[in-house]
């Protein structure tokens, strides 16, 4: 049986416990024990695939198609280990389990209640479908005090029983405000927070406090004496000037340290050097580049999460620091729109989307790019575009356009109907319910001979991750090849066309999955390491 650390959050909402959770994964492997991290979710949403990116920022996808939270995303980058559907549930999840057993009399005509149906069936996602980790990391969405979180609360209460504290810690993260008036942080929010979740029956053996100053000894030894934690286990988590360094911060100031007290573990030094390396290299760039991003959902840059950090990866691969600059698609539509967003850019990211709102605007930006020679990367919906620009405008096809934008007699981009996901054959049509019906997960893609993707990834045979509806069809190949945009990556039965480029430019291409899911800081995915070194290359020359 591994060892449990339940991490919980008081005072106000994003105070980063998943990214405190997963620099604390990062910590534990650094030590050389094999982690595993999961997250409870309390919205009554089934999964994140139906929710709008504005409110509740990007759907993470895992190699086995799991729509989840965008803390697995985290989870991933700082430990590189590969989420799973196991690995995120929400309510919905677990109230539909529940009541789809009822229906079925598995409950034998018990009367269904919160406790013990609802807190067994969390139980048994939280300790199921393991290996031989040492450590799992359960992170609780949500608040201490909000409604929606009490049965995952019960649920972890009873856990830390039934274990032990030889099997389960509880570490709480928590909000130390500095007023500016007084001049002084305030102890008063964390300590009502704690005795919210000591209400429930739990008690943290560990405070992780998130301030913007530093926290003096005796403010240390003031909230360990009202809250009943050892003043060694009231730790600092001071802002950091990037996401990369939280795990060397939160090592000087003793987490893991803790963690292993508690747990009785060897307190040797663990091996940071990657993560050392990695701070030194943001610190240390050579030039800077700039690329605009022009997207639908910019009012929220968590929509774009992965994306962003991706983009980061690659500029540490290149050692140069990466400037964003978020930009409204909907901005370049109209006959005369202003450009002038894109003319002081290094390099054009259009990313994925959904919905025909805004696409207009990204196709004039992939125009822009294509005839400005700029660097562009179109991922998912931006390939699409991308697809649709060149039929318009170098094959001239004028209504060139895709299904999801209404009925079209041949479109360039349509609905999927059917596809193969492992041995299985899955079907849907335009009345199907949005949410699980995507071709979600990992699929094998190959590339083709002499293309800038064979040099950029090395290898022919490789394995992306999906989410989307549409896709481009094949039956366009022939006339677009003509024009420059050539088909260098497809389906390995050849019917599904996984990525485009143009040879004739610096840098351009465009891509049906999602790589920025599979990038990690450690280990830059090739695709955006090649895009900001074109975009590099090309600050270098103007």
């Amino acid at each position: 049986m591994p060892r449990f650390v339940f991490i919980t959050g008081g005072v106000v909402s994003s105070l980063g416990k998943g990214l405190a959770s997963a620099a604390l994964g990062a910590l534990l492997q650094a030590r050389g024990y094999k982690v595993r991290l999961r997250k409870l979710d309390p919205y009554l949403n089934v999964d994140p695939g139906t929710m709008s990116p504005t409110q509740h920022g990007e759907v993470f996808v895992t190699d086995d198609g799991a729509e989840t939270d965008l803390d697995l995303g985290h989870y991933e980058r700082f430990t590189g280990v590969d989420a799973k559907q196991s690995d995120n549930v929400t309510t919905g999840r677990i109230y539909s389990d529940v009541l789809a057993r009822e229906r079925r009399g598995d409950y034998l005509g018990a009367t269904i209640q919160v406790i013990p149906h609802v807190t067994d069936a969390i139980k048994t996602f939280v300790t199921s479908n393991l290996d031989d980790e040492d450590f799992v990391l359960v992170e609780i969405g949500g608040t201490v005090g909000d409604i929606e979180s009490l049965p995952f609360l019960e649920t972890i209460r009873q856990l830390g029983y039934e274990l032990g504290p030889r099997k389960t810690c509880f570490l709480h993260v928590t909000l130390l405000p500095y007023i500016h008036v007084a001049g002084e942080l305030k102890t008063k929010p964390t300590q009502h927070s704690v005795k919210e979740l000591q209400s429930v029956g739990i008690q943290p053996d560990i405070l992780l406090c998130r301030s913007s100053e530093d926290i003096p000894n005796d403010l240390k030894r003031k909230i360990s004496r009202f809250c009943n934690v050892r003043e060694e286990a009231v730790i600092s988590a001071l802002d950091a000037k990037s996401i990369y360094d939280v795990p060397l911060v939160y090592h000087r100031e003793g987490l893991d340290m803790e963690i292993c007290r508690h747990f009785d573990l060897p307190l040797n030094e663990p091996d940071l050097s990657v993560w050392q390396d990695i701070v030194h290299r943001m610190g240390n760039p050579e030039g800077e580049v700039n690329i605009a991003v022009v997207g639908k959902y910019t009012s929220l840059l968590d929509s774009y999460k992965s994306l962003a950090e991706a983009l980061i990866h690659g500029g540490l691969d290149n050692n140069v620091t990466v400037r964003l600059n978020w930009v409204d698609s909907e901005i370049f539509e109209g006959d005369n729109a202003d450009m002038s967003a894109l003319k002081q850019a290094d390099g054009i990211m259009v990313p994925g989307g959904f919905g025909q709102r805004g696409s207009e605007g990204k196709i004039k930006a992939i125009q822009f790019a294509r005839e400005n020679q700029l660097p562009f990367f179109g991922i998912c919906f931006g390939m699409q575009m991308a697809v649709i620009e060149a039929a318009r405008n170098l094959a001239d096809q004028s209504e060139a356009s895709s299904s999801e934008f209404g009925q079209i007699d041949n479109p360039v981009v349509g609905l999927m109907t059917e596809w193969t996901s492992g041995n299985a054959q899955v079907t849907r049509d335009a009345e199907s319910d949005l949410g699980g019906t995507m071709r979600l997960g990992a699929y094998d893609c190959v590339l083709g001979e002499g293309t800038r993707v064979r040099d950029l990834y090395g290898v022919k045979n490789i394995s992306e991750r999906h989410r989307h509806r549409y896709e481009v069809n094949v039956s366009w190949r022939d006339m677009l090849e003509e024009k420059g945009l050539i088909f260098s990556g497809l389906s390995p039965d050849g019917a599904l066309p996984e990525i485009v480029e143009r040879p004739d430019h610096p840098f351009f291409i465009g891509v049906q999955f999602h790589p920025e899911l599979k990038s990690r800081p450690f280990q830059p995915h090739p695709l955006f390491s090649g895009f900001i070194k074109a975009a590099r290359d090309r600050s270098r020359l103007v």
